[in-house]
């Protein structure tokens, strides 16, 4: 076994292999990059090496660094983890040349399945069925357009080095087919470094399952049953879990097999997922086409560790150190349900935009580690912490485990509601609203869950006005009455009067709207609060743990309450929502000042103008590319009118809110 090894990622992933060496007793090397000086994982590791800039290009992507770095320390092995170099054949063979083990497959494996179309090619001579697609080399446009047409609308692009759901679009009409093919092959190469794609025919109510499998040194083979990763959003997945709902063990086993049958043609050695899409049809049955396999662990694999006990990291250390797998296949079995839920910083009201800030709250469920836990949490990132443009969104994995899939829901939620995050747009909120829709509680799952769902997935509002402005008032009113001393009632700022009555307005902003709230200070010394159309007594109290109990229109209630400026974040068990306080005379002069301009939602960088200077627009054309946390994000037109000026040009990076380009009405 290794005394010590290399991990050559970040984040959440660097701090799991991490946790795993430490069990074992091997020492750990991370790697880092600028943004990352004070990262969780650099703490996490016994020794840190810096690599460079904030991009990956200049850091995590520099391999002749990380080289360089285990050879300074002494690790005898590197661990990539995901995404970054996981999958690049070159690294691995960089790592073999260099004297390091590379922990993963061989560089032949890696080849063998980086490459969509080849990987296809060289399934079908090992038996495993496919979907009906193009899979060849050449790849002028006109040519994949006619294979479209031979395939039969909806059609699916995706990148052939491609992974995580970049580079991949679906193509309803021939119309449509040349933009979606263009945008398609420029994130692939910004991505993968390769154009490179193939078409295939779309499933229509398509499920996605893989099967975890692994392979030593010594030609054994198993596979680790199923996962569903069904719901999707963008092509990447929101929620996993194991076993998949409704697989018979029939089907088990032939997927298992033909997964088996996969690693054996490239001699695969290490974690791999062969993933398959499954075709639902009308009389109940399933049907499985392969669809690729990722040569690296994944990042649903906790739910797999959850439902057979085992560490897969700790798995793939002995595979690389040359024992074999420590389990036969008739040993493996399935106990209970796992679910993953993936929190990322993103608003999923628009369009899943990614969301860049700073954690000022950052409060998680009470959690154990690793495989018998029944909530856990793999993270990489502390309160305080930055969330950056140069990665990718995802701030933690949830993972819970319970007897039955009802069980594993029940906790997923409740372990959700206990997930507060202020400070950066998260989709958590909309993670619970999956939970309670019927289609995922009925286990009724497939690729357009989220489409399916969307009147009650997108735009909710859990709690309601009065309560997020009751809460907003209550925070003021604690604030204010521990800011004087009790001696000194002249200097309280709660509003207190020697006698008389007296009668407060609050203004606030809630959903886009401005709102108002009246509070009444009687001579009792009770609190009156109308707002929203309801009025009631108001009564206020605080734990010594930060939460408020609020007692408002006959309710009591227990919630946890930040403030983040003039923001209050409202957090109760059946949801979340956030109230602005306004100032009266602040907002008295407001003008349109901004109109007419088109503004960077995010940082990012301009990939490209769908326009010049003269051109008339359209309300909802799309003007402009901005590519931010490895995805792609298209900017459109507000509203109807001619664009006067653009500001940058492709290749600029811009921060959040730069002016791009100017539109006369």
């Amino acid at each position: 076994m290794f005394n010590k090894i290399l991990i050559a990622n970040r984040g959440e992933i660097a701090c799991r292999v991490a946790a795993t060496a430490r069990r074992m007793a091997i020492r750990t090397v991370a790697v880092y990059s600028d943004a990352d000086a004070h990262a969780n994982h650099v703490r996490a590791c016994d020794e840190s090496v810096y690599l460079g800039g904030s991009a990956p290009k200049d850091s995590y992507l520099r391999w002749e660094k990380i080289l360089e770095a285990a050879k300074a320390t002494g690790a005898q092995a590197v661990h990539p983890g995901y995404g970054f170099l996981s999958e690049n054949e070159d690294f691995a063979r960089a790592c073999a040349e260099a004297g390091l083990v590379f922990i993963g497959p061989p560089p032949s494996a890696i080849q063998a399945m980086g490459l969509k179309a080849e990987s296809k090619q060289l399934m079908e001579k090992a038996g495993v069925p496919l979907v009906p697609g193009y899979h060849g080399k050449d790849q002028d446009p006109a040519l994949l357009a006619r294979e479209a047409e031979r395939i039969g609308y909806p059609v699916l692009i995706k990148a052939s080095a491609g992974g995580g759901g970049k580079g991949m679009r679906v193509v309803e009409k021939h119309a449509d087919f040349a933009a979606a093919l263009a945008s398609c092959q420029r994130e692939a190469i910004n991505s993968f470094g390769d154009d490179a794609v193939l078409v295939e025919k779309y499933v229509q109510r398509p499920r996605h399952i893989e099967i975890q499998v692994f392979g030593d040194t010594q030609g054994n083979y198993v596979y680790l049953f199923e996962r569903d990763c069904s719901v999707q959003r963008r092509h990447q997945k929101v929620l996993e879990e194991a076993p998949a709902p409704g697989m018979t063990e029939a089907m088990r086993r032939e997927m298992g097999e033909a997964a088996v049958a996969a690693a054996r043609a490239v001699k695969y050695v290490g974690a791999g997922t062969v993933e398959f899409i499954v075709e639902q049809r009308n009389d109940g049955s399933m049907n499985f086409f392969f669809m690729e396999m990722n040569t690296r662990l994944q990042v649903e694999h906790p739910v797999t560790e959850a439902i057979t006990g085992l560490d897969l990291v700790e798995w793939q250390l002995r595979v690389a150190s040359g024992e074999p797998l420590p389990l036969k296949q008739e040993q493996l079995q399935i106990n209970g349900h796992a679910i993953e839920a993936r929190i990322c910083a993103e608003n999923p009201d628009n369009n899943f935009l990614p969301a860049t800030g700073q954690l000022r709250v950052y409060r998680k469920p009470n959690a154990t580690a690793f495989q018998r836990s029944r909530v856990r949490i793999d993270d990489g990132v502390r309160e305080g912490d930055p969330i950056s443009p140069f990665y990718d969104s995802m701030i933690a994995k949830l993972i819970v485990h319970g007897t039955t899939r009802e069980e594993a829901l029940a906790r997923l939620d409740q372990a959700l509601a206990q997930m507060h995050i202020v400070g950066v747009a998260t989709n958590v909120q909309f993670l619970r609203g999956i939970l309670r829709t019927d289609s995922f509680a009925h286990a009724k799952l497939d690729t357009a869950l989220i489409e399916r769902e969307r009147a009650v997935l997108f735009d909710r509002e859990p709690l309601g006005l009065p309560l997020a402005a009751a809460s907003s008032i209550v925070r003021t009113l604690i604030a204010e009455r521990s800011s004087a001393a009790p001696s000194e009632p002249y200097a309280r700022r709660d509003g207190w009067r020697g006698f008389g009555e007296y009668q407060r307005r609050f203004d606030f902003e809630f959903r886009g709207e401005a709102q108002q709230a009246l509070l009444s200070y009687r001579r009792d010394g009770s609190l009156w609060l109308q707002v929203g159309g309801v009025e009631g007594a108001l009564a206020t109290g605080e734990f010594p743990t930060g939460e408020i109990e609020l007692q408002f229109n006959g309710l009591r209630r227990t919630l946890n309450v930040y403030e983040e400026g003039a923001t209050t974040h409202v957090f109760a068990p059946e949801g979340a929502t956030r109230i602005v306080a306004l100032d009266r005379m602040a907002h008295a002069g407001d003008t349109h000042a901004d109109a007419g301009r088109l503004t960077a939602p995010m940082p990012g960088k301009v990939v490209s103008f769908a326009v010049k200077a003269g051109d008339k627009v359209s309300r909802g054309q799309a003007l402009a590319v901005m590519e931010a946390m490895k995805m792609e994000h298209t900017i459109a037109a507000p509203a109807d009118g001619t664009v006067e000026e653009l500001l940058y040009v492709p290749g600029d990076q811009v921060a959040e809110g730069a002016e791009l380009l100017r539109i006369a009405a």
